[in-house]
């Protein structure tokens, strides 16, 4: 299936050090991002939607600023070679205005753009009532 890349920025009111949990850490993830999300003892995250398993592999997790999950089918392993989905999460400020962006990276099997905004706001709108921002 083909894949594409999925490229928002959300204004965040909160600070980064509050939110970063939420993006980093499996009992914040499942508050927002996925029905369960768990880590195994090989740091392997599992993401539950719809009673579905997705196996990922953090790849960058720099504090309060970057992280990134890579997605790979537990079969065949994280380091078979192939084009791997991926969520990143980023975070920056704007220093003129002193706001925070989430800014999300979606790359994976191709929904239109109007579906993928649609999913994201909706989850970012969850997040933000959690956080307050």
């Amino acid at each position: 299936m083909e894949k594409t890349k999925f490229v928002s920025d959300y204004q965040i009111n909160t600070s980064k050090k509050i939110i970063y949990p939420y993006l980093s850490t499996a009992s914040g993830l499942s508050q927002w991002f996925a029905d369960d999300v768990t880590i195994n003892e090989d740091k392997i995250y599992n993401f539950v939607y719809d009673g579905e398993d997705h196996y990922a592999r953090p790849v960058i997790m720099r504090t309060n600023h970057h992280v990134k999950f890579e997605f790979f089918d537990p079969t065949e392993g994280p380091d078979n070679g192939m084009d791997h989905s991926f969520i990143e999460f980023k975070l920056e400020e704007n220093e003129l205005t002193q706001t925070f962006y989430l800014r999300v990276v979606d790359y994976g099997d191709t929904y239109s753009e109007q579906e993928q905004k649609s999913i994201w706001e909706g989850l970012i709108n969850g997040l933000k009532e959690i956080i307050g921002g």
